[in-house]
């Protein structure tokens, strides 16, 4: 274990722009583990990355990844050391494309036994994503109906199953050709390039009590007027705006300023917008520890097989060109791991 392979993304540049560097191994501090990766993926918010027009990226150079999976091959001090040897799942926004990470060790998530690296890598960010917006901002209850747009992707192939097991009726948005899977997965599937709001009253005649929307802009005002009263408008992102140009803050801050209007409303509808780390900065030990336990409920569905992995792809961590080139092709359903 001489040395560290990781991908850099040096600047606003096409996918092949990706660098592939070579450093030593990092020792973990205080706090710490060395985790081998054996899996991490690419996530929308690499997309909006290569383009800076993530909300809160960091400069460039970076190394990517919103996530990985791997076994802990070292711990620093204070860190018990029977951590070693165990497979362990984390969030970390940046710096999952790569052979070895230091995280906090307080931030490691246990991976079931049996449970294939790549299958985890799945459900981390997109589990708990789907998971908190399901059951801690709409909570959504057994005979509901709910609407997930882009039922085909990362997030969405997750919600819907999660969304099922919950006992809701479930409604996706997807191009015609995942249209048969979403059946076959008990989804009700809509042609988001038709009429998506007639589509959906055609089922749903008084509306829905959930929207799960990815999209943002424009569309999110569709998306509001299809919740029954009671109902919950749940806005994580802005996929809308991913090539635009000028200040990556400003579709989020205007959407941000739409929802809070919305909730003055008397109408009985409310609207939130999800986002995977908010609270941390607040109290990181409390956002830990629902981390922990909304990830380890994903993970353990998984290995008791009521929730399977959507992997679109498995390519080598040294082929991340292609997997972004093909994550934003917009023709695969599920996640692309790459693989260390």
């Amino acid at each position: 274990m001489t040395s560290a392979t990781e991908i850099v993304l040096p600047g606003v540049v096409e996918p092949e722009g990706l660098e592939i560097r070579h450093r030593p191994v990092p020792a973990p501090g205080p706090g710490q583990a060395l985790v081998r990766v054996e899996a991490t993926g690419v996530s929308f918010a690499e997309q909006q990355m290569r383009r800076g027009r993530y909300y809160d990226q960091p400069a460039y150079p970076f190394v990517p990844g919103y996530d990985l999976v791997g076994t802990v091959a070292g711990t620093g001090p204070g860190v018990d050391p029977a951590l070693a040897g165990r497979r362990v799942a984390a969030l970390t926004k940046v710096g999952g494309w790569t052979t070895h990470a230091v995280l906090d060790a307080a931030d490691l998530v246990p991976v079931p036994d049996g449970v294939r690296a790549a299958d985890a890598e799945t459900v981390v960010v997109n589990g708990i994503t789907a998971w908190q917006m399901l059951h801690r901002h709409a909570r959504v209850r057994a005979g509901q109906t709910v609407l997930v747009l882009g039922a085909n992707g990362g997030v969405g192939s997750t919600l819907v199953q999660l969304a099922r097991l919950a006992g809701a009726r479930v409604i996706g948005t997807a191009s015609s050709r995942h249209h048969d899977a979403l059946r076959a997965a008990g989804v009700i599937p809509v042609d988001y390039r038709g009429d998506v709001t007639a589509q959906v009253r055609a089922v749903a005649p008084d509306g829905v009590d959930a929207v799960f929307d990815h999209v943002g802009g424009a569309g999110i005002v569709a998306s509001w007027k299809l919740l029954r009263r009671g109902g919950a408008l749940v806005s994580y992102g802005t996929a809308s705006t991913r090539d635009d140009t000028g200040n990556r803050q400003l579709p989020v801050l205007k959407l941000l300023g739409r929802l809070y209007l919305w909730n003055l409303l008397p109408n009985g509808r409310r609207a939130s917008f999800y986002n995977v780390w908010g609270g941390r900065a607040l109290n990181r030990k409390r956002f830990q520890a629902r981390l922990g336990a909304d990830l380890t409920a994903v993970l353990e569905a998984m290995a008791a097989g009521r929730l399977a992995a959507q992997v679109a792809a498995e390519l080598p961590l040294t082929r991340a060109a292609e997997a972004l080139r093909l994550a934003e092709s917009g023709t695969v359903a599920g996640k692309i791991v790459l693989t260390p």
